[in-house]
């Protein structure tokens, strides 16, 4: 694998979602998720002010004292993976920091994690901004991938902060457990993913949302659509920041090949396991497929 952090210039897919013809919708996100797993969306409903103030909250937050970002982390006895995680300088694989919460349905929700300070992040502030964008992105979830969300689904939004650098990697190759992540981003660029043996950037578009296929759509779709492998650079002057939110199946739900994508010309490739086991043996390198 090619580990140069300067990516190729090739193009990823943009598939304009105000196209009057749903079937030339459909015929580019199919196309994308075949050749890619990964393409932005633009004219896609959410407000560009909405997401504005989304980053401008997120980035207030990284911006408090670090007493102040500590107070929504996990116990201290938990085993529970929400809260603020600051970067940690025993693992360079990573460097960043990441504050992540459930944001959807409400019964998932766990309000420890959601920052009080500074003052935007307050009922009138925070709150208001990530309920508003999360009525936004789940909408904007079951037009791209009808059926896909509903009440089998959870949403977890992660905020990730990655300060100036030129000798770390961000975040290290990887393909997301989840089913589908919808990201935005700040202006600074630094989002690659690997195709044909080759890192790709992924061009900033103002006010568009990166959608990127995980494991489980792969599996869901016996391998047809790709789970995009991917990672995140450092620039060296400027701080980085994205909002990935993470769809994923409730931890009961079994996941596995669809039958209508399956037969005896496409026999099954994967099999079918509750999201919690499937996590579980990903972590673990137990999987058999």
């Amino acid at each position: 694998m090619n580990v140069d952090k300067r990516g190729q210039t090739k193009k990823i897919p943009v598939v304009d979602l105000s196209d009057p013809s749903d079937e030339l919708v459909a015929h580019a996100v199919v196309k994308a998720s075949e050749e890619w797993g990964i393409f932005q969306v633009v004219n896609h409903g959410i407000p560009a002010d909405l997401m504005r103030r989304l980053q401008e909250v997120g980035r207030q937050f990284f911006e408090l004292p670090a007493a102040e970002k500590e107070s929504v982390t996990r116990p201290v006895d938990s085993q529970d993976i929400k809260g603020y995680f600051p970067k940690d300088p025993k693992h360079l694989k990573a460097w960043d920091d990441h504050l992540i919460h459930n944001i959807w349905p409400p019964a998932s929700i766990n309000y420890r994690y959601w920052p009080n300070n500074p003052s935007d992040y307050s009922d009138d502030g925070f709150r208001d901004v990530t309920e508003e964008y999360t009525r936004n992105v789940t909408k904007l979830t079951e037009k791209i991938v009808e059926g896909l969300g509903g009440d089998e689904a959870e949403y977890v939004i992660r905020i990730n902060y990655y300060p100036p650098s030129d000798s770390v990697i961000g975040a290290p190759a990887h393909t997301d457990l989840c089913a589908l992540a919808l990201l935005v981003s700040n202006e600074v660029p630094g989002l690659q993913v690997f195709k044909d043996d080759h890192w790709f950037d992924v061009e900033y578009i103002n006010s568009a949302v990166i959608v990127l296929l995980g494991d489980q759509i792969m599996r869901m779709s016996n391998g047809r659509y790709k789970n995009v492998l991917h990672r995140s650079t450092m620039d060296k002057e400027k701080t980085r920041m994205s909002w990935p939110v993470l769809v994923e199946p409730k931890h009961g739900l079994v996941v596995g090949p669809l039958p209508e994508l399956t037969g005896d010309e496409n026999p099954l490739k994967f099999e079918s396991l509750t999201f919690q086991d499937y996590v579980y043996r990903k972590i673990k390198k137990l999987l058999r497929d």
